[in-house]
């Protein structure tokens, strides 16, 4: 569904090609940015997630080792070890690191627009770092280097990330790493990507995206087709070099111009699409690498959106379980009756559009199912969502409607940042479209539902959007094996909605070197939020370079 981010929002990760979802990370900040992956953008498959069979968590006798990827997808390739001449200039750069907010250093560097022609212009991105070492220090002999960081999306910017949570980091790893974050091209302060103004985009946020009639059907369309065309005026000849694989070329540089033999990792949610990205491109170079909430990049765009949608319905039947507890739930005493009573709240919005304390705007039912859709992410925010489900009940969406603006970033003046530009310019190219038109959206109702009752109609429908988009597609699904890399932790948490536990498994057993580490638990993303065994075990694999066996567990 869509994403999540804002100002240090934690990771999310991306949905079928729909409105964005997924960003990870332990402040609220940290789970937002891990949100993003859902809303529109997936990077599906056939996936093995418990949800995609029917729906339901996971039980306690979930395999803890990896899943075998499908045999389908073609492997990811190896880039050439030497450095090509044409590109010799670009890693032969000298960053120039200037004081900048609040006790940080920023930097800014140039990449090829195209690395297949590099002559043909260049893009700038922007980073900045927490330094192990304060100014005026000598410094330590047991140094590693730099631990570049990665919050998700895509979209989520990794300066705004790290500028917010890298003192939240083990003392340990701050002393021994400089904490790096890089905007991804077309991110944040790195060549953004832009295509609505503010009041455009509380319009495409407001629109159903669970059409009952051909109006409201013509209406989808037409939103997504003004998304497109916008960002296409706005951002030109940039929106069809924003891939993966060319961020994850974008990393070896920077990597190479901070003086590290190997890129050591921390990528949440999206961000482990693209640190494995750079595995597969890049196995030699690869150094500690930790993919928390992982993606799975077998996985066309269609499955990966399903398999999504059962990853969200997981998350619910967790919630709806705690809230029947609570003295506050205002959904019933059951699992089945919060069920019923959501829906048919979502079904009196869609019929009466609820008021809310910002003016004019009024709450819409997609509106009231991204509220929903965004508590999921972590939860601490389920007591948040048990009083906007009550005041919503009781007539007032302006609890739902801001969990609705957290999850797209809005600010308080109406202004968004260009997550959500970002997340769909790169999701639309790193997968074709699921469908060639509302027929097909149509026709994958009954199965996305079957998936998941109370979202799967939404995240079907919204993988529309790169039906329309302006450039094609250049990605494929891919499997990736990274062969030579040292170890890759992957984590995967049980009950994650943005990236099923199962994408984690494949991903795993995708890796030649892949050690799958589980965390039995909810939310997105898991290292660095409330797990001292998990925290722990990550720890001591960044600063002694020894990964866990292979399914070793955490958590409940």
């Amino acid at each position: 569904m869509r994403a999540d981010r804002r100002r240090n929002t934690p990771a999310r990760t991306r949905a079928g090609q729909g409105r964005r979802l997924g960003l990870g990370g332990g402040t609220v900040a940290a789970v937002l940015a891990a949100a993003l992956l859902a809303g529109g953008c997936s990077s599906g498959g056939a996936g093995t997630d418990t949800a995609a069979s029917g729906g339901g968590p996971p039980s306690p006798a979930t395999p803890s080792g990896p899943a075998s990827a499908p045999p389908a997808a073609t492997p990811l390739e190896a880039l050439p070890a030497a450095v090509p001449s044409a590109l010799a200039p670009y890693y032969g750069q000298a960053l120039a690191w200037q004081p900048c907010d609040d006790g940080y250093e920023c930097t800014t560097f140039r990449v090829p627009l195209d690395y297949e022609h590099p002559a043909d212009g260049d893009l700038a991105l922007a980073a900045v770092r927490a330094p192990s070492v304060p100014a005026g220090s000598t410094g330590s002999a047991d140094r590693l280097g730099s631990l570049l960081l990665n919050p998700g999306g895509p979209g989520g910017s990794a300066v705004e990330y790290v500028e917010g949570a890298a003192r939240t980091y083990d003392a340990a790893v701050r002393a021994r790493y400089d904490l790096v974050g890089l905007d991804p091209r077309g991110v944040g302060r790195s060549s953004p990507v832009t295509c609505l103004s503010g009041e455009r985009m509380d319009a495409y946020t407001a629109v159903d995206i669970s059409p009952d009639d051909p109006a409201e059907v013509d209406a989808l369309v037409a939103a997504a087709k003004e998304f497109a065309e916008g960002c296409r005026q706005r951002t030109g000849d940039r929106l069809g070099h924003l891939s993966t694989v060319e961020a994850a070329r974008d990393l070896d540089v920077l990597r190479a111009l901070l003086g590290d033999e190997r890129l050591n990792y921390v990528g949440k949610s999206y961000g482990t699409f693209l640190g494995a990205t750079y595995a597969g491109l890049f196995p030699g170079r690869t150094g500690r690498m930790v993919l928390d909430g992982a993606m799975d990049p077998s996985l066309d765009s269609l499955a990966g959106n399903r398999t999504q949608a059962g990853g969200f319905e997981t998350a619910w039947t967790a919630f709806a379980r705690d809230c029947a507890t609570r003295a506050d739930c205002p959904l019933g005493r059951t699992e089945q009756q919060a069920g019923e009573q959501l829906t048919e709240l979502f079904a009196a919005i869609d019929a009466h559009p609820l008021p809310t304390g910002d003016g004019a705007r009024r709450l819409s039912e997609a509106q009231a199912t991204t509220g929903v859709i965004q508590a999921m992410y972590a939860d601490f925010l389920w007591p948040r969502l048990r009083t906007a489900l009550a005041d919503a009940r009781a007539g007032d969406g302006t609890g739902l409607l801001k969990l609705s603006d957290t999850y797209y970033g809005r600010e308080e003046d109406g202004s968004y940042p260009n997550l959500m530009f970002a997340n769909m310019a790169v999701n639309c190219l790193d997968l074709p479209a699921p469908f060639t038109g509302p027929e097909d959206a149509a026709r994958a109702v009954p199965e996305f539902e079957r998936t998941s009752p109370r979202f799967g109609r939404d995240m079907a429908w919204m993988a529309l959007t790169c039906t329309y988009w302006p450039v094609r597609a250049t990605g494929t699904p891919h499997t990736v094996r990274a062969a030579g890399a040292a170890p890759i932790v992957v984590v995967g948490t049980t009950r994650d909605p943005a990236t099923p536990y199962s994408w984690a498994q494949s991903l795993a057993g995708q890796l030649e070197s892949g050690r799958l580490l589980t965390y039995d638990g909810d939310g997105h993303t898991a290292y660095g939020r409330h797990d001292a065994c998990l925290d722990g075990v990550v720890n001591h694999y960044l600063l002694a370079g020894e990964a866990p066996e292979n399914g070793k567990r955490c958590g409940s």
